[in-house]
């Protein structure tokens, strides 16, 4: 303790203060030579804040990355590179105006450009049916119907071009092919929707080129969801000779045990159809049906015209059309484009 007093006597220590040394009574060994650094307790925080911004940052590239992934896929299957995208996904392409969405008028203005008039001529006759652009150089998806035995396809689209087109790949028993026009580029391309969301009630609109009228426009609402429909997988000569008779590609399917349009023949298939009462008449076929967002959600492909005479299709539309679900469409994209079923 003496020692101590000496020490806190010292000439240049006046500032120690040897009263800070005595507490009561008793004595504290001197202050360690940091003790007046303030921030030492804090130093150990410094790094726990700096790792913090760090870790959010790799989480948030981690998430862009998986995003990036996904974006990746999409376009590797538009492309064709083959990745593939679950039905559900929606494959982007013209868009709608956020004011023109939930309008007929809008909608039918933004995606007519991406509906097509196809003419398929044959040993037997021609037929005239419609088609959905889905690629900027001219892929198409219509019924196999429209173009099934087809010797020369013509396609033309909105503003008057025409082309010529082939046959990528044709599957008949979902009743669907996809053409390509030759020497296309730059076209707008459909969106093609969800049609698991699809609701009975909801309004439609259906595009196509019914009796050759390019580009007509019709609306109504969904009036039933999953009917089974019973149509004819290949295109037989006396129904090609019907259909050139008629005028118009009035094509004969079965549904709920009746038979519309004619004999469908030996050859069938049945596929889950959505049910429309917006206005398709022959030529309709291959064409669009369409929600109010503008996304495609059916192929529109089996209409009853009823007709007191059989060699005329003046008859037209009593509000009941069947369209294949584009869910169905775009689950067999790339068994279409690697040929399907010729």
């Amino acid at each position: 303790m003496t020692d101590y007093h000496r020490s806190s006597g010292d000439a240049d220590s006046t500032q120690q203060q040897p009263s800070a040394g005595l507490q009561g009574g008793h004595a504290y060994p001197p202050p360690p030579s940091y003790g007046p650094t303030v921030a030492a307790p804090a130093a150990p925080a410094a790094p726990v804040r700096a790792k913090r911004p760090v870790a959010l940052l790799a989480a948030v590239a981690l998430a862009a990355a998986v995003v990036g992934g996904g974006s990746a896929a999409l376009v590797g299957q538009y492309t064709h590179s083959g990745t593939t995208t679950t039905a559900s996904s929606v494959i982007s392409g013209t868009p709608v105006s956020q004011s023109s969405k939930g309008t007929i008028a809008g909608v039918a203005q933004a995606l007519s450009p991406t509906i097509v008039e196809i003419n398929a001529t044959s040993d037997s006759g021609e037929a005239t049916g419609s088609g959905v652009i889905i690629t900027a150089d001219g892929e198409i998806v219509t019924n196999n119907h429209v173009i099934s035995g087809a010797s020369t396809i013509k396609v033309r689209l909105s503003t008057g071009r025409s082309y010529t087109a082939k046959v990528v790949g044709t599957d008949p028993d979902k009743d669907l092919a996809l053409i390509k026009l030759e020497g296309a580029s730059g076209l707008k391309t459909a969106t093609l929707g969800d049609s698991s969301q699809v609701e009975v009630g909801e309004q439609v609109i259906a595009i196509g080129s019914p009796e050759g009228l390019t580009g007509t426009v019709t609306s109504g609402i969904i009036s039933a969801l999953d009917r089974d429909v019973t149509v004819a997988k290949e295109d037989s000569q006396s129904q090609s000779q019907e259909q050139q008779q008629a005028g118009g590609q009035n094509w004969p399917f079965e549904f709920g045990g009746r038979q519309f349009n004619g004999d469908t023949g030996t050859s069938k298939t049945t596929y889950k159809a959505l049910q429309t009462d917006a206005s398709l008449n022959p030529g309709n076929s291959g064409g669009a049906l369409i929600n109010l967002n503008g996304e495609i959600v059916g192929i529109n492909s089996a209409m009853y015209a009823p007709s007191s005479d059989s060699s005329s299709s003046a008859a037209g539309s009593v509000g009941l059309g069947f369209a294949i679900p584009v869910n169905t469409v775009k689950a067999d994209l790339a068994t279409l484009r690697a040929g399907g079923t010729h």
